[in-house]
């Protein structure tokens, strides 16, 4: 309604030269160029985690900066459990909380890109880059990474009513119990580990090069998803050898109190720019 008011009040000669503008924009624009993916080797890998280690040196205060959001995260799902009386839910939820370290991760890709560059390095102009994503295909890529943590959580629920609805566990201990020393305990570990492979390949797979990329070129978060997870499919072994690499360390920076995430997500998020560098074609 406000767009066409706005035209009742414009200059008919005013009207034409805006149509003119932007039927030349259109004509003029082209649609962007599909990324090109390299083989990528273990050795790859381990170069990656090698710059992404020495990113954060460099950097350390942008590192921990980044890396507190995530801790801060993690001990707001410990305090909202424990208000809400629901302490066994810590353990399924600490361990799927990883999944969305990606988009977290977003101001340490920019910081291992200015560090390549040569780029000076300021709190201000990291942080707009940060918040100026919520206006490019980042923002939906965001939206993504939250639907499947919801879709986490909720397969956890439902396997807790199906598998464990019968049983008390009011206690983090007692819960621990129950799924480790009975019949239907051990059939939810089972399932529930499944489950949250195929949950977790899939975000990784989606994640893992689009982040990056959407951060670096203009593209819509479709091709970004498609591009990640092409690049999984022709590097199986080393994508997925990465993939699990980040979730042994994440669920052991995790010990005690998310406190490991400080240094393990910033060390994982520049290793992840320059493991995408790697895996990806320059323009």
């Amino acid at each position: 309604m406000i767009y066409y008011c706005a035209v009742a009040v414009v200059p008919n000669a005013m009207v034409r030269r805006l149509n003119m503008v932007d039927s030349d924009t259109a004509v003029s624009s082209h649609p962007p160029k599909v990324p090109q993916i390299n083989a990528i080797t273990f050795r790859d890998i381990r170069e990656a985690l090698g710059a992404g280690f020495a990113d954060f040196m460099r950097a350390p205060l942008f590192g921990l900066f980044f890396g507190g959001i995530y801790w801060l995260g993690g001990l707001a799902i410990l305090a909202s459990l424990s208000v809400l009386n629901m302490p066994w839910m810590i353990i399924p939820l600490a361990i799927g909380f990883p999944l969305i370290g990606p988009f977290v991760a977003v101001g340490l890709y920019e910081v291992s890109r200015r560090l390549a560059s040569g780029k000076p390095l300021a709190w201000r102009d990291i942080l707009l880059v940060v918040f100026h994503q919520r206006e490019r295909q980042l923002s939906w890529m965001a939206f993504v990474v939250l639907f499947i943590f919801w879709l986490w959580i909720y397969q956890i629920r439902l396997l807790l009513a199906l598998f464990l609805g019968s049983k008390s566990f009011s206690t983090i201990p007692r819960f621990i119990e129950v799924v480790t020393t009975t019949p239907e305990g051990m059939t939810f570990l089972a399932v529930g580990t499944v489950i949250g492979a195929v949950i977790s390949l899939v975000l990784f797979s989606a994640t893992v090069i689009s982040m990056p990329l959407l951060l670096e070129r203009e593209l819509d978060f479709i091709t970004a998803m498609i591009t990640s997870f092409k690049t999984v499919v022709k590097n199986p072994a080393p994508m997925i050898g990465w993939g699990l690499i980040v979730a042994v360390l994440a669920i052991v920076a995790m010990l005690p109190l998310f406190l490991g995430m400080l240094v393990v997500l910033p060390v994982l998020g520049h290793a992840t720019w320059h493991l995408y560098k790697r895996a990806i074609e320059d323009e």
